[in-house]
């Protein structure tokens, strides 16, 4: 379905203005104090879908707020915390570590990220409301993620139950990482079919496109790829080109000496504009299609998207 004829179009901006609330959240169970923010609809649209955003590692929560403000835009809640090994002490990189520590510190991170979710999730649908003009449905939540987010998405369906769409962004989780990469596998032990979006990187040098199949193949349920041409692990993040190349110009070090190295430069890749687009459009679209049983967004991810995407600019592969 074509969105301009249709007049369902998930790529522009939404129709409400978009309140942010940061607030502290208390774990007393695990001894943590988590810095969270919510992007809400602040014209009192009622009852909203809840959506949670998942960090990539060395991220935060406020690391793509060019996503999270977009879904609000358009009726969602969209919560974020940092997670636990941004705040935790004893989660953090220590000079002079050796294997053996930096190989339990790892797995003590990964186990605590479904957690931080659930937490997460707890405060905001059985503790005080955050936001009184945009209450929560509980019976409509998604997770959003990007890299090791993306495996904490992933990896939040085996457990909790109330989440019911996930929209993951190059996400970690394939069973040959490359090295100084976190080895986050998945299970996929899901207990039921959680529609999942996958949009990922052609030219993802941390987490290749062979991964990116793996887990799509590997997901039990209902599931699509879209792949971004000429685009890299960033894209997916604020300020996509700068980081990109602060990253690609940092000394070769440690595991990561290779990454540098066989990385693109930014002016051989796809533009920002371009990579935040393809993301906005197509997450809102499958939340929509999935959470909120829209008919024109379920048209519009059934249908040829690739067609859809090159009207807009944007130069995709959709397996």
């Amino acid at each position: 379905m074509n969105a301009s004829v249709s007049g369902y179009d998930p790529f522009v901006q939404g129709p409400h203005p978009v309140g942010v609330r940061s607030f502290e959240a208390v774990d007393r169970t695990r001894g943590r104090v988590f810095p969270c923010e919510v992007w809400a609809p602040a014209d009192s649209p009622g009852t909203c879908p809840l959506l949670i955003y998942s960090h990539p590692s060395g991220g935060g929560r406020r690391a793509a707020t060019f996503l999270t403000t977009h879904l609000a835009s358009h009726g969602y809640v969209v919560a974020a915390l940092d997670h636990s090994e941004m705040i935790a002490p004893d989660l953090a990189r220590r000079d002079g570590e050796t294997t053996g520590q930096k190989e339990a510190r790892w797995k003590a991170l990964m186990a605590s990220r479904v957690p931080d979710v659930r937490f997460l999730l707890d405060r905001l649908i059985d503790g005080a409301p955050m936001d009184p003009q945009a209450a929560v449905d509980p019976g409509r939540v998604g997770i959003v993620g990007h890299s090791l987010g993306g495996w904490t998405a992933l990896a939040s369906v085996e457990v909790e139950p109330r989440i019911r769409s996930v929209v993951a962004l190059a996400p970690g989780g394939a069973s040959r990482p490359k090295p100084g990469i976190l080895p986050a596998t998945l299970a996929f032990a899901w207990s039921r079919d959680v529609p999942t979006l996958y949009l990922v990187a052609e030219n993802d040098t941390s987490l290749p496109l062979s991964g990116m199949y793996e887990l799509l193949e590997r997901t039990p349920a209902a599931k699509r790829m879209v792949i971004l041409r000429r685009a890299d692990h960033m894209h997916f993040m604020d300020g996509a080109e700068t980081l990109h190349e602060t990253v690609r110009n940092m000394p070769p070090a440690g595991e990561l000496a290779w990454l540098p190295r066989e990385m693109r430069p930014i002016a051989e890749l796809c533009s920002a504009e371009q990579s935040h687009l393809f993301a906005r459009g197509l997450s809102l679209a499958h939340l929509d299609a999935t959470l909120r049983q829209h008919e024109e967004a379920r048209l519009l991810m059934a249908g040829d998207l690739r067609a859809e995407l090159a009207r807009r600019g944007i130069d995709a592969i959709v397996p």
